[in-house]
């Protein structure tokens, strides 16, 4: 399990001033105050196994545990400073053991937000059950409606998690061994048959884990060759990361990072190739890399005119956000734009890739409902339209941070991500391949049986307003769609002029079964103001009691209420000869009633339908034989309940 330094803005190792000083709390309260948090944790940790430090030079480049035996009392806010410090630069591990100890000493009331940080660190690792009880125990307690804010969110997402490991969706996510090295390797984008990415890897002489560009014509680690830029710094250690390429391959643009009065300032540059030599790289106008800001992430469309960023640069909703910005002839921004309140949240969004023939802004947030830090999600649309992000879901995300999503280009199926799943901090580089399956099945007629040609089947997910596929049925009434995902909310609207619509559950893929198969689905057809009559209502005797056998039946009849909203019915009942011609009629006008209210206990709207009573006026069968005895058969055919469509626009 990997446990360096965290990924992307926190390589360089900061400069404590250490002199002689023996005062290693005032050591670590300084690195965390500012933001140095491993270094922080490292000399809390010295606090807390009570040992010395030899020399500046001994400070390691990793976590350095030890086995020696903890004091039983130390300082809670020691362990509390130490369990934030593994926190804040994501060792979710080492955090939750801390936090645990915190919990167990009884600090919740000296330290209220225990619960909460411990809650999303467990959430961090994955155990969404025992993050529920800590989150949920924090969010019944706390006044802060910050905090209680972010608590809520969190537990949202935990319940989130919960229902995608027990429906993933069908992609197969593997890491790429051959290209991972020890250290952080991520955002790998392909550009004309050549991967480029990041990697913090020690080459040389190197003496810190210092982030480069690195480029392959295989995804081999031993091909991968660190991108030459031929640049003297001024402004010391150079860092260079998250590479995007135009279409020619022959302009990049990436995010350079540095120190500057000890603070991280990161900004977005440009290189273009020159006989085949990348030139000094150019850091963006002011459009993009506003004074004072960070900007970072970049993603130039193929056609080198539009770039996508994120950046807390002012004007946003919050945190990093997604920015846009059209690119003039020599890729400099002429313009900017955030992308709104969509797309972008108060919390964090990163690492931006548009995917242009198919109008698809996929990003990263930590804003959204997810499976813990960074998701990936999806955005249709573009520029000022973009619909509501949809979450990848599991196991695209996983509960570490998941970034830099980008799709090969010579298979829409397959894509990259850099992902913190299996380390302790670090980003390495995966591969995902979605895995097709099959909804498919066959549209007859109720009465024929006979297959239907041309009835439209729209595919649905209920999370979503809008259907996510249509087809029309073959000349046998067959349809099929192609999904990627196990959903277990698919449904199905199936239309035809002259038949009633009906909206019915797809069937749920089981495990290791890749196709979905759907039994034949049958359609009623219907012509204005021509009764339907609707078996198996039934009556007591002689009044309007409506029998409970008769609830599923008219519950079938509300599904098509619902499926066709806008028909309008006609409830009629009828009767059988017995009886006076005014007691009849009153029986059946008091039954068409009490059909009707059922109905409108189920929430179909009063508008949509009509109470009618006929009485024994319209029988469809004899009373009586022609011998004039009773015909029981009959008078049961003329004891019935009818409906009518009277309108369907």
């Amino acid at each position: 399990m990997k446990k360096l330094l965290p990924y992307f803005l926190l390589s360089f190792f900061p400069a404590v001033a250490f002199g002689q000083a023996k005062n290693y709390k005032a050591l670590a309260d300084t690195a965390f105050n500012r933001h140095e948090y491993y270094t922080a944790a490292y000399y809390y940790r010295h606090i807390v196994d009570g040992t010395t430090i030899e020399s500046k030079n001994s400070v390691p480049l990793s976590p350095n545990k030890k086995s020696g035996s903890k004091k039983e009392t130390t300082n809670q806010y020691i362990i509390y400073q130490l369990a934030e410090s593994y926190r804040l630069y994501k060792d979710y591990t080492d955090a939750t053991i801390w936090y645990t100890k915190m919990s167990q000493e009884g600090s919740i009331e000296k330290y209220p937000l225990t619960p909460l940080w411990y809650g999303i660190c467990l959430q961090a690792n994955g155990k969404y059950d025992d993050a529920l009880a800590q989150l949920k125990q924090f969010a019944a307690n706390n006044q802060d409606p910050k905090y209680t804010t972010l608590a809520n969110k969190e537990i949202t997402s935990c319940e989130y998690a919960l229902k995608q490991l027990e429906h993933p969706r069908a992609v197969d996510v593997s890491p790429l061994v051959f290209l991972n090295k020890d250290q952080g390797d991520y955002a790998l984008t392909v550009n004309l048959g050549r991967y480029w990415f990041t990697s913090s890897r020690m080459v040389d002489k190197d003496k810190f884990f210092t982030n480069r560009i690195y480029s392959s014509a295989i995804l081999d680690s031993t091909k991968a060759l660190a991108t030459n830029f031929n640049v003297f710094d001024k402004e010391g250690q150079i860092e260079y990361a998250t590479p995007s390429l135009d279409g020619t391959g022959t302009k990049m643009y990436l995010t350079r990072w540095y120190k500057k009065n000890g603070k991280t300032v990161s900004a977005i540059y440009f290189s273009q190739l020159a006989s085949g030599v990348w030139q000094q790289p150019v850091r963006l106008n002011s459009t993009v890399n506003a004074e004072g800001y960070n900007s970072k992430h970049p993603f130039v469309s193929a056609d080198g005119r539009r770039l996508f960023f994120s950046s807390d640069r002012p004007g946003g909703e919050g945190g990093d956000d997604i920015w846009e910005s059209n690119l003039d002839d020599a890729g400099q921004p002429k313009t900017v734009s955030n992308l709104g309140s969509t797309v972008n949240t108060p919390y964090d969004e990163q690492s931006p890739y548009y995917d242009g023939p198919d109008k698809v802004l996929f990003f990263s947030s930590n804003g959204f409902t997810g499976m813990g830090g960074f998701d990936v999600y999806r955005s249709d649309g573009d520029f000022g339209h973009w619909a509501t992000p949809v979450n990848l879901g599991y196991p695209v995300n996983s509960s570490k941070d998941d970034l830099y999503y980008s799709i090969d280009p010579t298979n829409p199926n397959k894509f990259y991500l850099s992902s913190a799943r299996g380390s302790d901090c670090c980003l390495s580089l995966f591969t995902g391949q979605y895995k097709f399956l099959y909804i498919s099945g066959r549209i007859i007629d109720c009465h024929t049986n006979s297959g239907m040609a041309g009835a439209r089947v729209i595919l649905k997910d209920p999370n979503v307003k809008m259907g996510l596929v249509a087809k029309v049925t073959d000349d046998k009434g067959d349809y099929v769609f192609q999904v990627k995902e196990k959903l277990p909310s698919y449904k199905l609207e199936i239309s035809q002029k002259g038949y009633f619509t009906k909206v019915v559950p797809a069937p749920l893929v089981k495990p290791g079964i890749d196709t979905l198969i759907n039994p034949e689905i049958c359609l009623q057809n219907y012509k204005v103001n021509v009764p339907i009559v609707i078996e198996d209502i039934y009556f007591d005797f002689g009044n309007a009691h409506l029998r409970s056998e008769s609830y599923d039946v008219l519950d079938k009849l509300v599904a098509i209420m619902s499926d066709n909203p806008k028909i309008k019915i006609e409830l009629g009942s009828h009767t059988d000869n017995i009886g006076s011609d005014a007691g009849n009629l009153k029986l059946s006008q008091a039954r068409a009633e009490t059909c009707v209210d059922y109905l409108l206990l189920k929430g179909i709207k009063s508008t949509r339908i009509t109470a009618k009573g006929y009485g024994k006026r319209m029988p469809i069968a004899p009373n009586q034989l022609p011998n004039g005895k009773d015909n029981p058969a009959g008078r049961q055919l003329n004891r019935r309940t009818t409906f009518t469509v009277k309108s369907a626009d």
